[in-house]
Formats: C-alpha cells, structure tokens, sequence
C-alpha cells in the first residue's frame, strides 16, 4: 500500500490547549563535542537498530564519517542513504517515503532514520520519520536554526514559501551536535543562528506573561522553558561577537562552543515549551516575498524581532537588539532583506500573512492586525536606518 504523507494531523494546540497544563518537552538525549560524529555509532548501538536510514545533504561529506560510524559500532547490519535538495516541502516528503517503501521487499522495515545537514535536512528527517513511525537521531551540521532538539517541522511549498508548522509527538531521539564541523561553516550561518536564538526569549518573555498564550507543545510555558530562554539570551549578548570573530578565524574557542549550544540547545527547548509570538510569525510572513527567498531563517527572524519590541513598544529594547544585531551582520533595514520601503502592496501582503489566524502572533495580550504589523515593520526599518547612519558617521 503507498504511504500517506497527509496522516492525520496531530496539533498539540487543538489537542491540549484548553486544558491549560504546563507541557515541557526535550529530546531524549542530547550530545555536544568536538569529533562527535565518529562515536554516533556507540549511542546509536543502544536502539539495537537492524537497518538504518540515513538523510543528508548532497554537498555533506560528513554523512560518510557518520555511516562508518554506524557501522563500525554495529549500530545497524544496514544502512541506507537518501539525499535530499531544494525545500523542506510535502512533496520531498512523499518522494523519500516512498523511495523507502520501494526498497523494503530488499531492505527491510528501518528502525531508525538519521537526518544530517542543515535546518531544512533536519525538518524533513523529522516528518519523514513520523511517516515511518521510527526512532530519529539528528546530526545538525550548522548552528543556524534552532530545529534540532524540536518536534515539528517547518514546512514550505516547493517554491519556497512558508505553508505550515508540522507537529509530532515525540521529540528526536538524540541530537548529536560535533562542535568542530559546526566552528568549520562560514560564520553567516552562525550568525543566523544567532538571530532565531535571540528571538527565543523575547518570544517567550510575550507566552509568559499572557495567561491566554499557547506553546508548540500545546500547553502554557513553564519556569524552566522561560529560564532557558533567558539564559540563552544572556549568552549571546556576552559571548556571540566574540564567537563570530573566532568561527571566521576557524577557532572553536569557549565563546563559539556556548553559542553552539544556545543557538541548538537552549533556543530549541525555549522556543517550544517557552512559545512564539509576533517575530516568527513575522518571518513567516516574509517568505512569501520573493526577494527574500536567498535570505536564511534566522536573517528573517531578526527583522521579526525588531518588528515585534517595536510593535509591543519597546523602543530601548529594540534599539539593543538591533545595535547588536547590526554587529551581526543581520538584518535591521528593509533593505537589508532586499526589501524596497515603497513596495507597500507587498509589505502588506507580508503582513496579512503574519496575521493568519492560526500564527503565534496571536499569543500576545493584545490585537495585532494587519496594519499594525505593517506599522511595526516600517518602524524597525526607521530605526534600522537611523542606527546605520549614526554608524557609518562615526
């Protein structure tokens, strides 16, 4: 029989939210070291796994270390490989599926998918996992979402536009993240880590504080979520500059190794058990543009960021944040993202989509609409503006 990709949906927010229970969800184990990638076997060998299937970029060398491992640990009597190219969309989901499904006359049934590469790798690892209903390890190459450790996916159209969150129950089974390939990638992709990450507290500071406010995990935030949020906050404001400096001389010094583990670790338990609000659903909103399309997850939430202390009316904050951010290399213009000021029709449209009735705009205390969304933007872009012209006088 052929896989349905469109199982039924599970949303923990429909499922649980009118209960009002605190939910803290993590993975079940979570690894971070220099040269990790050539012991994944050793960890993986506990599943006592018979055949496993890994999914990967098709640039990654690494995915080769990590098969070896398995192997060498005897993790698995079998793997095989997939690789995966272009969006983290439905349709990559169904190819795999039922790549897998075509072989297993000769493979097997796996017993555990590993997903190896970026964020969109990781997503597509998770909802191909779900489909399969097997054990799921998760072997981030960059620090530059925080898509590890969580238990949805973040699913776009072939083309590249933002359609929907995809849930599951279950978070990965292990993380592995080796530090020393992560300190390797160009420092952007740090620094996009960086901006997802920032926005992990602010985001979370809004669920905290509004009674009425729902997590990822379908329930109200705990003190934990909220202190890890505020923790990875005070982490990338003490040793993020220090670390971009270091990745682009290629050291992985204390500074980089803490970041990698805000950006993945901190950030992905906050976000989800600590909730999202208007930034993400900014970034959302943002994909639909297509000039923003080149631009990277977290360069789009750190716009969202700026957009959402504006709209809250925290201008101090937001003048921090985007001092910092500017530091950063990310965005704090419209321009910045490729945007025009006056290009208001698609603004617009940017922000509608940040509005849909199910995003986590919602989760703030007060109404947010359309116009107010689009205020906020222009808001943030005056004052990136201003803070770049008071930089480039100096």
């Amino acid at each position: 029989m052929d896989p349905v990709v469109h199982q039924e949906k599970y949303n923990p927010i429909e499922r649980y939210a009118t209960l009002g229970h605190k939910v803290f969800g993590a993975p079940q184990k979570y690894i971070q070291a220099p040269h990790l990638v050539q012991y994944i076997g050793k960890y993986l060998s506990l599943l006592n796994a018979q055949y496993i299937v890994l999914v990967r970029d098709p640039q990654l060398n690494i995915y080769t270390q990590v098969r070896d491992s398995i192997l060498q640990y005897g993790a698995a009597k079998k793997v095989d490989e997939y690789t995966f190219d272009g969006e983290c969309s439905w349709l990559q989901v169904k190819s795999i599926v039922d790549a897998i499904h075509l072989k297993r006359h000769s493979s097997g049934t796996p017993d555990c998918l590993v997903a190896v590469g970026g964020g969109k790798t990781l997503d597509l690892g998770k909802a191909i996992a779900n489909q399969l209903h097997v054990s799921l390890a998760i072997v981030p190459t960059l620090a530059s979402t925080d898509a590890p450790c969580s238990a949805l996916s973040v699913m776009y159209t072939p083309e590249g536009d933002f359609q929907e969150y995809s849930f599951y129950p279950l978070n990965p089974t292990y993380v592995f993240v080796d530090s020393a390939i992560i300190a390797k990638a160009p420092s952007r992709f740090l620094a996009s880590g960086i901006g997802d990450a920032m926005a992990t507290f602010y985001e979370a500071d809004v669920c905290f504080h509004n009674p009425k406010a729902t997590t990822c995990q379908g329930g109200r935030p705990t003190v934990s979520a909220y202190s890890l949020a505020e923790l990875c906050k005070n982490i990338l404001y003490s040793h993020g500059l220090e670390a971009l400096k270091d990745v682009k001389k290629g050291e992985l010094s204390e500074s980089v190794d803490l970041v990698i583990e805000a950006n993945t670790l901190l950030s992905g338990l906050g976000f989800e058990s600590g909730g999202l609000a208007a930034a993400h659903a900014i970034h959302n909103g943002l994909t639909i543009h297509h000039a923003t399309h080149h631009k990277m997850h977290g360069e789009k939430v750190a716009f969202g960021v700026v957009s959402q202390l504006c709209m809250e009316g925290k201008l101090e904050e937001a003048n921090k944040v985007a001092n910092f951010f500017y530091q950063c290399h990310l965005p704090i213009t419209l321009a910045d993202l490729n945007l025009e000021e006056s290009d208001r029709q698609g603004l617009e449209s940017i922000a509608r989509r940040a509005c849909q009735q199910d995003e986590t705009i919602h989760n703030h205390s007060f109404s947010v609409t359309p116009d107010k969304v689009y205020d906020s933007m222009m808001e943030a872009h005056r004052l990136g503006m201003r803070l770049v012209h008071s930089k480039e006088k100096v």
